[in-house]
């Protein structure tokens, strides 16, 4: 087998592949042989049949099966030959085959990039100097209550924390809202809406205009739409809302006593307040955590570029904006809005994308110069844990990631754990005031 290889780009090869016609001649000999073996015409037995009959008779198919087997055998063989880490699927273009000729195809792949590990083991990384306090504590038993919450019809003037229930249309320039952004319906007029007085609810500025007003009150509420307003053709324009205010409710929030700690299913208010410490300090643990993770890969990425390969980051690129296209769809935004953004979600997940992509290549070199691998009984692991979690029998489960090749995502996912997990032991921690961190966003 004669294999050269040709650089198309620092992640992309052409491997020009040609192997000699006395191996093909072989392998339609063995192929011949054993269609021989398994035919059976008519006229005679299973295996019986003369040979030429059965060239005749099966020639396109043995010719097919030769193919089938002979090109990726070779392909891989090449692969071997040439200790290329190649990614994904190649593109082969067949040019030569057939009996008593040499076997010739061209196969274009993409490689993992290949660049030297950054310094990894002279870390630092910031740690905030915090720790849960009574406050914190309060601050969460506060938002408890807010689950709590009653609404009482009150007959006063409105005030700052109440929920006012209005009807009310909207214009912007003299014309209704949806004449300028047609899935603005919400926007241009609603019946019954409950409007909570504090700054920022609704359209900015809104609400507030509505303190010291009365059930039955008329008013007329002027706005302008923010620049980064999600209706993005009412951005910067002004609003005109005609409001009727139909209602007055007054927040009560329950008291904070035995009771209250009962219906969250604790047996006293002291114990639920044990209870909310317990997971304010998991979450800054938690949250402490993945900052340093975070702080560590950005630290990496600024250390080492490189070419990454195209195929990668586009996969990648269609992941995040699947995710992202889902959680806003969770969190209710129209399909109709997601439309207006798509260019601004499609460039932030090809940014997002070549990060990661990055940041994967990277801690994976890390894990090989420290022989850090995830063996069998941690993927098995994994696995159960994570069909428990989505409530599967774990053979269902495993049979779905085996259809969707998961596994090596998963195994991807424990590769990036303890690497991370190792790098965080390596490095060296400098305590900084609490507050004066900005938690990057994660790369991998």
């Amino acid at each position: 087998m004669n294999v050269t290889v040709e650089q198309l780009s620092p992640c992309k090869k052409l491997l020009r592949v040609e192997l000699d016609a006395p191996t093909v001649d072989k392998a339609f000999e063995d192929m011949t042989n054993n269609f021989q073996r398994q035919s059976a015409l008519p006229g005679f037995r299973a295996g019986k049949a003369p040979r030429h009959m059965v060239l005749q008779r099966y020639a396109t198919d043995i010719e097919a099966e030769v193919k089938r087997k002979l090109i990726p055998d070779t392909y891989r063989q090449a692969i071997v030959n040439e200790k290329l880490r190649v990614l994904g699927y190649p593109d082969i273009e067949e040019i030569q085959f057939g009996r008593g000729k040499p076997l010739q195809f061209a196969a274009t792949v993409e490689i993992a990039p290949d660049f030297e590990a950054p310094d990894f083991k002279n870390l630092t990384v910031k740690r905030e100097a915090r720790t849960v306090t009574d406050e914190d504590v309060d601050k969460a038993l506060n938002t408890l209550r807010d689950q709590r919450v009653t609404f009482n019809d009150v007959a006063r003037p409105a005030q700052a924390g109440d929920i006012v229930v209005v009807n009310y249309t909207g214009t912007s320039e003299g014309k209704p809202l949806t004449e300028l952004a047609p899935t603005a319906r919400g926007l241009t007029e609603q019946k019954n809406f409950w409007l909570e007085i504090k700054p920022g609810s609704f359209v900015p500025g809104f609400t507030e205009q509505l303190v010291g007003r009365s059930a039955g009150d008329k008013q007329t509420v002027n706005v302008t739409f923010p620049k980064d307003f999600v209706a993005a053709t009412l951005s910067e324009k002004p609003g005109v809302y005609e409001v009727e205010v139909l209602q007055i409710k007054e927040k009560v929030l329950p008291a904070l006593d035995e009771e209250f700690a009962k219906s969250f299913g604790a047996e006293s208010l002291a114990k639920l307040r044990e209870g909310v410490l317990t997971d304010l300090q998991n979450e800054l643990a938690y949250t402490r955590d993945r900052n340093e993770r975070n702080q560590i890969v950005e630290s990496l990425l600024k250390a080492v570029s490189f070419e990454l390969p195209e195929s990668v980051v586009q996969a990648e690129t269609r992941n995040v904006v699947h995710d992202m296209v889902r959680e806003n769809q969770q969190r209710g935004v129209s399909r109709e809005a997601i439309e207006q953004q798509k260019e601004q979600i499609y460039q932030f997940a090809a940014s997002s994308a070549k990060e990661r992509v990055k940041a994967v290549f990277v801690l994976n070199k890390i894990a090989e110069a420290e022989k850090i691998t995830v063996n069998q009984q941690e993927l098995a692991q994994r696995i159960y844990q994570l069909a428990e979690a989505n409530q599967m029998p774990v053979e269902k489960f495993a049979k779905q990631l085996s259809e969707r090749d998961g596994y090596s995502e998963i195994q991807q996912q424990l590769l990036t754990g303890k690497t991370l997990d190792h790098l965080q032991k390596l490095a060296r921690i400098e305590e900084v005031p609490a507050g004066s961190l900005s938690v990057p966003a994660p790369q991998a």
